[in-house]
């Protein structure tokens, strides 16, 4: 088959879409099939291209690709990591690759013959959209996330009410203000709901747009089997679920630390530092387990706009916790070596039911123990496969008393062999692959 995967997030970028798709794209190729990539300019997840991706990497640009594939290089808005910025980029690189892709694609006997459109980067669907009806090829939906619902969830309606109609209330409030403050107050907070009331509009429009190009697609690809039964409540009629997955033989199975090798219960977080994790539970639990005289460290390791937030509020409670920058994967191993519990954290929003962090399947993979502030699948995962403890997101009082167990009897972070083998059963790549390459072919051959 000729293939055409549209992304915003490729290699030689490193984070979970860039992983999938790069294992994927590889077996792809090595089964025989043809696979083009339309991405941006590597700029993840500094928001600009390194010197030596800007050097190596032109936009307009078509890459032989690390296994054999061609990748279409598109244009990219450098961005400051906000929602802003970043919605501003994925829009410009989707324009670019539309563009870029009807010219390089004029013959129809060149054109692909099945088109991969993969979000987050809601635009990339619209582009896979009008391509699909412009060449007449399939289009298969990709929904990494439980999009569009989380589009509609995060921050929730009162981030978009600025600081200043919080001032300005206060201000009316006060008994000595001078005439025309409080007309002033008003005005501002009337203001502050009609942009609330633009932003809660413009989320609907979004989900409703985004399910829209889900039901008229070929298939949609998900990675949780409870977002697929979501979607096909709501009317998507063919819906398929390939994991996120992990190829076992490049993680490393971890060892049991040697009896007294070190004191303190160290817990390890690894990966995004958003808005969506939660990581201010963990910082509080160990502040208030450091309060007690429990020994413990624990590191957050990763980017992201709530790591200074992070930082700050350990430096104001005396919490054990250091939080350090984004490391190369190949560092990753030293971190699962240090650690005894690894912990993985989702707010308790109603999407992260259906939602799967990719990082836990790594996790499982090294055997250690993990601490899992989740619920819905994610959570499932963890107790089928008995790789730890499940516990309520974003409930300090459960996760002090479960680490206060496990400081007391550090028997109960000994490394199981149970992650691993669910990894190898339900999320190894090359089955994984397998799965895809079914699903593609029933497309291509309607």
């Amino acid at each position: 088959m000729r293939i055409l995967v549209l992304t915003h997030y490729y290699a030689p970028e490193y984070g979970a879409p860039q992983r999938r798709w790069s294992a994927l794209v590889s077996r792809f190729i090595a089964a025989g099939h043809r696979v083009m990539v339309a991405a941006p300019v590597p700029h993840y997840p500094s928001g600009r291209p390194t010197v030596e991706q800007r050097r190596d990497h032109r936009v307009g640009g078509a890459e032989h690709g690390a296994h054999g594939e061609t990748v279409l290089r598109t244009a990219y808005l450098p961005h400051r990591g906000d929602i802003g910025t970043r919605t501003a980029d994925h829009l410009v690189a989707a324009l670019d690759a539309l563009w870029r892709l009807r010219r390089r694609f004029g013959r129809p006997e060149d054109r692909p013959e099945v088109i991969v459109a993969t979000a987050p980067a809601i635009p990339t669907l619209l582009v896979g959209r009008l391509l699909s009806a412009r060449w007449g090829v399939p289009l298969v939906v990709e929904m990494r996330d439980a999009w569009p619902d989380l589009v509609t969830q995060v921050g929730g309606a009162a981030r978009v009410v600025p600081g200043a109609v919080v001032a300005a209330v206060r201000a009316a409030g006060d008994a000595g203000e001078r005439p025309g403050r409080r007309e002033g107050a008003a005005r501002v907070l009337s203001l502050g709901r009609l942009r609330s009331s633009v932003v809660a509009l413009a989320k609907r429009v979004v989900h409703r747009q985004v399910t829209d190009w889900q039901t008229e697609a070929y298939a949609v690809v998900t990675t949780t089997s409870r977002f697929a039964e979501v979607l096909r409540e709501r009317g998507v009629p063919t819906v398929h679920v390939v994991r996120n997955g992990t190829e076992l033989s490049r993680v490393r199975a971890q060892r049991d630390h040697p009896p007294g090798d070190h004191a303190e219960l160290r817990c390890l977080y690894l990966g995004n530092m958003g808005r969506s994790q939660g990581l201010e539970t963990v910082v509080r639990a160990a502040a208030v387990l450091a309060r007690e005289g429990v020994s413990l460290r624990v590191r957050l390791v990763g980017h992201g706009v709530a790591a200074p937030a992070l930082a700050a509020l350990a430096r104001e409670l005396e919490a054990p916790v250091e939080v350090l920058p984004r490391i190369p994967h190949r560092e990753v191993g030293a971190q699962y070596a240090w650690a005894d519990s690894v912990v993985v954290s989702l707010r308790s929003w109603a999407p992260f039911a259906w939602t799967v962090p990719s990082k836990l399947y790594e996790i499982l993979a090294t055997g250690r123990h993990v601490t899992a502030l989740l619920e819905g699948e994610a959570a499932d995962i963890v107790r089928d496969s008995g790789a730890g403890d499940v516990l309520p997101p974003e409930d300090v009082a459960a996760l002090v008393e479960l680490w206060r167990g496990l400081a007391a009897d550090r028997s109960r972070t000994a490394v199981r062999a149970s992650g691993r083998d669910w990894v190898s059963e339900h999320a190894d790549d090359d089955e994984l692959a397998r799965t895809y390459l079914e699903i593609l072919r029933e497309v291509v051959a309607d």
